[in-house]
């Protein structure tokens, strides 16, 4: 009886000391996460170009690197963002610029306006070493609940090429730890308290967590921070086929139908204009009336694979330098001219 209780003594220790080293690695990591508030301004398509309608959004981040000024998170959270503004463990706050942006794997790196010498970053984990079966967990921003954790496992890792990102592999880990609206962008630690993903999408068939969870990998992330991810250039377009040139009327087999601009990016600056007009050809549905960009320096957009070059041309734009962009606006051609600050 004697070795009965003393072995039921010695599980519930360990259960007791298993819960306390949770806890307090939540606690080590918690100051790293963000909440990101943002302000986008989108045109209603109804022929009006100045008919926009303004929308707040939320999502979740994590602090990392050394220097304190950059935050990962999920594209979906800022792609579209006029404004970004990053909230801290203690409530307070400051602005962020979108640096690099991969919206097919769905990570974003922002820059901070300050730096944020109050708070650790975390360090990113392998995400290659990770196991269906490992444990997880999550912190974030569930329904504007701010540093909400919840806990699971890797249920499943998804590999996939994607043609439209430049055969660039994507990986996502599946997950059992729950996910909800504004867990987005919100880091997925291991169990060393190491970011080995971030947070991008639920399947679900009700709106709510249906246990089926999804994370961009940190080595995605870490493609992001070598630079190999996109510059923002602040814009939604289409690639415009042979086919929809002659639609169109424009001058050559291909180009770029700029469909939105956002306020206060590279592109808005630039002088591009977006659309204003919903229409649909075929299955495919557009927002007319905006720039078609013909040619950007000297590349010309009469191909899938000019387009390609003028993808990896933005990854090269150098602080200082002038690009000049040829556009079809109104029937017209111009000429626009930015210097990247």
């Amino acid at each position: 009886m004697l070795k009965l209780y003393s072995l039921a003594f010695i599980l519930l220790f360990a259960l007791s000391t298993k819960a306390q080293t949770f806890a307090d690695l939540v606690e080590k990591v918690n100051k790293s996460v963000v909440t990101i508030q943002v302000l986008q301004k989108e045109n209603a398509g109804e022929g009006n170009p100045n008919g926009f309608t303004a929308g707040e959004g939320m999502g979740s981040g994590v602090l990392i690197g050394e220097k304190k000024i950059y935050i990962l998170t999920a594209a979906h959270v800022v792609a579209n963002a006029s404004q970004i503004q990053v909230v801290f463990y203690d409530g307070s706050q400051t602005g962020a610029t979108i640096r690099r942006i991969d919206q097919t794997s769905d990570v974003a790196l922002l820059q901070l306006n300050l730096v944020a010498s109050d708070f650790p970053s975390a360090p990113i984990g392998n995400s290659n070493e990770m196991r269906i079966g490992d444990d997880i967990f999550i912190i974030g921003n569930p329904l504007g609940l701010a540093h909400s954790v919840s806990r699971g496992i890797i249920s499943g890792k998804h590999v996939e090429k994607s043609p439209a990102n430049n055969e660039k592999l994507q990986e996502f880990f599946q997950t059992d730890a729950s996910i909800n609206k504004g867990n987005s962008g919100g880091p997925m630690f291991n169990m060393n308290g190491e970011v080995v993903g971030i947070v991008s999408s639920i399947l679900s068939f009700s709106g709510g967590f249906e246990g089926l969870g999804f994370a961009a990998t940190s080595s995605i992330a870490e493609e992001i921070l070598k630079q190999h991810g996109r510059i923002w250039f602040g814009t939604r377009i289409l690639a415009m086929t042979a086919d929809f040139c002659k639609i169109f009327n424009i001058p050559q087999e291909g180009a770029l139908m700029v469909q939105a601009v956002v306020e206060n990016s590279p592109a808005y600056f630039m002088g591009l204009k977006g659309g204003y007009l919903k229409m649909k050809i075929g299955d495919t549905e557009i927002l007319a009336g905006g720039d078609i960009i013909l040619q950007f320096d000297d590349i010309q957009m009469n191909s899938s694979e000019n387009i390609l070059k003028f993808y990896d041309y933005l990854n090269t734009m150098k602080s200082g330098q002038t690009y000049k962009v040829k556009i079809l606006r109104g029937g017209e051609i111009k000429n626009l001219s930015w210097r990247m600050q």
